[in-house]
């Protein structure tokens, strides 16, 4: 992932110089240098897509990449109760994250594990996490192989070229269930002839050809859904896009549980604090939260902090 990150090094210096340039001010407090250096460890470390637009956390796979951990590691405690939660709860978790996630993403994400359920029904953490990582990171590839399905089941010429746009979304082109071509699929060997030369081509991320191989393999025939299916319960891809621990330690993060035992040690009040509220119901509402404002600068507090005057009576009367 930090190779990836290394390609793309003119994605994030361009950024980092709009962060400058709109927080020059907050900037100049602690040096241009320290700037630099804290927004490209952010960067290693992965923290840099937090609360930043849908833009920016899906410009590269490195970002992408990261988003989906920072996804698991907040929300892994969902996964750990045993909740079960509708697309539009996990809508919220992501917005959560990224203000102006976009619903449709999260909605191709659910029909994955829904299949013809309706995407109103309950989900594992797990099963939607493995399904939306596919689903996000491989997005674009997958809307082309979605327009390369609709075209076998059609009978299309096979060298048609597939240009999909962004109303190719699988689920509006998904045939009427009463098709008997949606119960059959298609062929898998031409199916892999067709995704073979797209990945030859493709641009954006793809599964590593040698697995989706090994996938269609195994069956005759198959479904498109049947397909993102197998790809999102795949190990071999798990691995390969390094973002997701396997299945069986989803719900342990070391790093992270010594971090909150840190935490707990160190602020006097909060493991009451943590007790009450877990107390209270801690889902997301069935209503979209209303999209907040992007990412502002880390360092904004300490402009903050500078020009207190040491009184918090005032901040506390007009919170409350």
């Amino acid at each position: 992932m930090l190779w990836d990150a290394q390609r793309h090094v003119l994605t994030y210096m361009e950024d980092a110089v709009c962060q400058l340039l709109e927080n020059k001010e907050d900037i100049g407090q602690y040096g241009i240098a320290r700037f630099f250096t804290e927004y490209f460890n952010s960067v290693c470390q992965g923290t840099h897509i937090l609360f930043r637009e849908f833009s920016f956390i899906q410009a590269t796979p490195h970002n992408r990449a990261s988003f989906l951990r920072a996804f698991w590691r907040c929300f892994r405690t969902v996964g750990k109760n045993g909740d079960l939660l509708t697309m539009r709860e996990y809508h919220c978790l992501l917005q959560l994250l990224c203000p102006d996630f976009p619903l449709e993403l999260t909605q191709k994400a659910a029909r994955i594990v829904l299949m013809d359920d309706a995407m109103d029904c309950l989900m594992s953490f797990s099963d939607f996490l493995f399904a939306f990582q596919i689903q996000f990171y491989y997005s674009e590839f997958l809307d082309s192989v979605a327009a390369i399905y609709q075209d076998l089941l059609s009978g299309k010429n096979p060298n048609t070229v597939i240009v999909p746009t962004s109303s190719s979304g699988q689920h509006r082109q998904r045939p009427a269930l009463g098709d008997a071509g949606v119960l059959d699929g298609v062929e898998a060997a031409l199916f892999y002839q067709r995704l073979e030369n797209l990945c030859d081509r493709h641009k954006y991320s793809c599964p590593p050809p040698a697995l989706v191989r090994e996938i269609l393999s195994n069956v005759q025939r198959l479904t498109f859904y049947g397909f993102l299916v197998a790809l999102s319960k795949h190990h071999g891809i798990n691995q390969a896009l390094g973002a997701l621990p396997d299945k069986g330690d989803l719900m342990h993060d070391p790093a992270m549980d010594e971090e909150l035992e840190r935490l707990l040690v160190q602020v006097p009040g909060l493991v009451n604090s943590i007790i009450a509220t877990s107390e209270a119901s801690c889902l997301p509402s069935r209503t979209p939260p209303r999209v907040g404002s992007p990412w502002k600068p880390l360092h904004r507090s300490r402009k903050l902090d500078a020009e207190s005057d040491g009184s918090t009576e005032e901040t506390d009367e007009s919170e409350t």
